[in-house]
């Protein structure tokens, strides 16, 4: 696994700060509500609220401080963002006042969510074509073995559970957003895009309907992440008869998998065409996972638990293909020169998927059951499907383009 991981030159780099931030932010994420409603004494119905306004902003973010990051380099944008996003975690210990905690939780949802995409901008510019596609993978491996370390840090402090514990977590979380950004400041400089063109609009991705609509696409493949993180245990315990202690298991074995093959996987996606085929196979996958869950209804602990290990095998691998598939897309049909806002928007659907997923999902699948699991599968299938053209029209868009600014040239 180590000579897996093992990057020369900016690849090591964003890895490891990579790793060293979501150490920090699995601690915080395991405590951050504990922390608010045991010690700071917010009611959960009050918190909820204000995490719902402070992820509107992180739903606007992407776009505008990735055409920052775009305008003013994205190596030092990234870094700005991060040190403000670490900031931001420290204020949090500083007050118990209502109104003060959605202001620090909107300013850090906005650079939070605002660094993720400089941080996108970032990686196909230290970077080449040839290893860009292997890192990204590289990053989300560990991005999951460093989430699922800090998780562990975290559970700690709820064994201690005191208020010193909780603040622990949150200080480690500070320094790790702090940490990251000083590691990428060690990174090649990254000159800023030239200026745009006379009438050329400040942010183009909003009027780039071929590129919007392969974000939306994949937004729709992307409700596959609250399925284990939210849907699975509420469905164990609700409609079948398997042990519920099997969340945690199916969960660790989700982990490991994207630990040990999402690099190996991503080595057969290494174009447009393996891409688009990437998004077919996740489409019928996850139609797969979504079938063997409302399998799963109604059955005994044997039966249930062996429906259940299929949907989760079935969805993992589904998840590693879309996500694979994404890199290409999401980079290679953004213009080399606005790949901040362009990855700013593709990258919103993961932040429009954790703000509505759960409470639509919740109401599709827990509410209505098996024909919502049937719903749900076909949307995946068509959301698969619908890649191909939906990238062939972003690739004649994007030789269009290329055509008219060499023809001004």
């Amino acid at each position: 696994m180590k000579s897996r991981l093992i990057e020369d030159g900016p690849g090591r780099t964003l890895i490891l700060g990579t790793l060293v931030n979501s150490l920090g932010n699995g601690a915080f994420l395991t405590c951050s509500a504990l922390y608010f409603t045991r010690i700071v004494g917010f009611s959960p119905s009050r918190l909820g609220l204000g995490l719902t306004i402070a992820g509107i902003a992180g739903l606007f973010a992407g776009v505008p401080f990735g055409h920052l990051a775009d305008r003013r380099g994205p190596r030092g944008t990234a870094a700005a963002l991060l040190a403000l996003a670490g900031l931001a975690t420290s204020a949090y210990l500083t007050t118990s006042a209502f109104p003060v905690f959605v202001v620090i939780a909107f300013l850090y949802a906005l650079f939070e969510r605002g660094a993720h995409a400089a941080r996108q901008a970032l990686i196909p510019a230290v970077l080449n074509a040839d290893n860009l596609v292997r890192v990204r993978a590289k990053i989300r491996v560990v991005t999951n073995v460093g989430v699922s370390a800090g998780a562990g840090l975290g559970g700690l402090a709820l064994l201690w559970d005191t208020g010193t514990a909780y603040r622990l977590t949150f200080l480690l979380n500070a320094v790790s957003f702090l940490g990251c950004g000083l590691l990428f400041l060690r990174l090649p400089a990254v000159p800023p895009a030239p200026r745009r063109a006379p009438g050329e609009p400040r942010l183009a991705v909003l009027r780039d309907t071929p590129y919007a609509l392969l974000a939306v696409l994949n937004m729709v493949m992307l409700l596959h992440i609250p399925i284990l993180e939210v849907i699975l245990p509420l469905w164990i315990a609700l409609h079948t008869g398997a042990p519920p202690a099997l969340t945690a298991v199916l969960l660790l074995l989700n982990t490991l998998a994207v630990v040990g093959l999402q690099v190996p996987l991503t080595k057969k996606i290494e174009g447009l065409r393996s891409a688009v085929r990437a998004f077919r196979i996740a489409g019928v996958a996850l139609l797969g996972c979504c079938a063997a869950f409302a399998l799963s209804a109604g059955r005994g602990p044997v039966a249930a638990t062996a429906a259940l290990a299929v949907a989760a095998a079935l969805h993992v691998y589904g998840e590693m293909v879309q996500s694979a598939g994404s890199w290409v897309i999401g980079y290679e049909l953004a213009p080399a020169d606005k790949q901040g806002q362009y990855q700013g928007l593709f990258n919103t659907g993961i932040a429009a998927v954790q703000m509505f997923g759960p409470v639509s999902l919740t109401l599709l699948l827990i509410d209505w059951g098996t024909p919502g699991w049937m719903v749900l599968g076909a949307v995946f299938l068509a959301g698969g499907l619908a890649m191909a053209p939906a990238v062939r029209w972003a690739e004649g868009r994007l030789a269009g383009a290329r055509s008219a600014a060499a023809t001004a040239v």
